[in-house]
């Protein structure tokens, strides 16, 4: 970086934390009905939020009430929704055809413990799109990417597993480490450490969990050589640092390596999912995993999930070697909510029509960023995209926290106080949903567009 850049990226970082000081007095003002309410949560729920992920500084926004592509607050503040569940939402918010699937099935029942007929029309409805013949459900992406490691270690008899260093997976043991660890903690960039991601974690499982970056096949190959590892879990496009592609041959790689050593790839797509194409990151990207693992965009706003996969691993659990349980599993009004978004709503048509909007936006901040010459760059993938305050695309975990997060949070506060509501992490990304309109989409362009221009002022 030369001199001239580094005067310019201390003028941008000074002026980014100006802004931020003065949106959070503004936030402050216009959200004391979401300042009280969860006052009185905190009472009785840990940071008064029923999932950590939901807690942010000063006070998170309490939503009263949400319809098509919009959310309002308890103080009555309209926003235009780019979190949308974090991605779960690509339906939008209670569209029409799941409203009516679960209205209907209100009327039939909703939970039976027993088979129904839906169970086999959702399965069918995944397997044609993802190209592999069995599927089981579950509630939540959590459980699905536990289930598929647990049919692995079945299939192969190992225990070991290999994540990549900055991947969530759920929120189970084995998957909770080196989520996002302090880099004074992590070890050297080619051959990370592994680092519980939370109080809890045995030492037995954190002996089990390996960990190496994304994009870098010689390290998933290095850590395999030894025949141990079950299986290698990995989101085909990293989202939980932005949004970080493949490089290019990177999955056929893994997924040639993996079939050397005899371990099982899974594909955790919770959230690329449908959001990423008709046949999800699986079929956008054309790499075969041995198992999928779905939850969020399958199920309209309702908690489901799924994992899918060949006969031969399928075949763990149909032969009782490997058991999968749950009172809820398949339950019907997910079932009715799951089959209106696959088969009338997320159409191929609407799908591609969505990821065409999504792509306006981008080409809106793509001219926003190039015009004020600063160090970003917009990713798309799908009907999801996002602003990385990087000028590089980045390749892995370690190139993420090289990012501008001072610049970022700045652009978070000034998007919230003029009715954009994007996921509080700063590093999640947008979902255009298939009811956002191009108007709302362009809005988040507009906004944008004002925060830059106050930057660089």
């Amino acid at each position: 970086m030369s001199a001239t850049e580094r005067t310019d990226h201390r003028h941008l970082a000074e002026r980014a934390k100006q802004i931020t000081a003065r949106e959070l007095r503004a936030y402050i003002d216009r959200t004391h009905g979401s300042q009280r309410a969860t006052e009185r949560a905190r009472k009785v729920l840990p940071l008064g939020v029923p999932s950590s992920f939901q807690a942010y500084d000063p006070h998170p926004i309490v939503v009263r009430r949400a319809q098509d592509a919009w959310m309002e607050d308890v103080d009555g503040n309209r926003y235009i929704d780019f979190d949308m569940g974090f991605g779960a939402l690509f339906s939008g918010h209670c569209h029409p055809a799941v409203r009516r699937a679960v209205e209907q099935q209100l009327d039939d029942g909703t939970l039976f413990v027993t088979p129904c007929e839906m169970n086999a029309e959702v399965a069918e409805l995944l397997a044609e799109r993802y190209g592999l013949p069995m599927w089981r459900f579950t509630n939540s992406g959590t459980e699905a990417t536990m289930d598929a490691i647990r049919v692995a270690r079945g299939i192969t008899g190992r225990e070991k597993l290999v994540k990549v260093e900055g991947g969530y997976h759920g929120h189970h043991d084995e998957v909770m480490i080196s989520m996002k660890p302090p880099l004074s903690e992590a070890g050297p960039a080619d051959a990370p450490r592994a680092i519980p991601a939370t109080a809890g974690i045995t030492r037995g499982v954190l002996a089990d969990t390996i960990v190496i970056p994304y994009n870098n096949a010689e390290a998933l190959e290095r850590v395999l050589q030894n025949g141990d590892v079950a299986a290698f879990i990995v989101e085909p496009v990293m989202e939980n640092i932005g949004i970080c592609m493949p490089q290019p041959g990177y999955l056929q790689a893994v997924r040639d390596i993996t079939r050397k050593y005899g371990t099982m790839l899974i594909f955790d797509e919770v959230k690329t999912g449908i959001t990423a194409g008709w046949g999800g990151a699986t079929g956008a990207l054309g790499v075969q995993p041995d198992l999928v693992s779905l939850a969020k965009s399958i199920g309209g706003g309702l908690p489901l999930g799924a994992f899918g996969g060949t006969r031969e691993c399928m075949d763990q659990i149909s032969a009782g070697k490997v058991l999968h349980l749950g009172t809820y599993n398949g339950n019907p009004l997910c079932m009715a909510a799951g089959r209106a978004v696959l088969a009338e709503v997320c159409t191929p048509e609407a799908t591609q029509a969505t990821i065409d909007r999504n792509r306006l936006l981008l080409d809106a901040c793509d001219r926003i960023i190039a015009d004020a010459g600063l160090p970003a760059h917009t990713v798309q993938f799908g009907a999801k995209g996002c602003v990385t305050w990087a000028p590089e695309p980045i390749r892995n975990y370690r190139d993420y926290k090289a990012t501008d997060f001072d610049l970022a949070f700045a652009q978070w506060m000034h998007g919230i106080n003029r009715g954009v509501l994007l996921p509080p992490g700063l590093d999640e990304q947008w979902l255009i949903s298939v009811l956002h309109t191009d108007a709302d989409a362009l809005h988040y362009a507009d906004v944008f567009g004002e925060f830059v221009a106050e930057l660089t002022a």
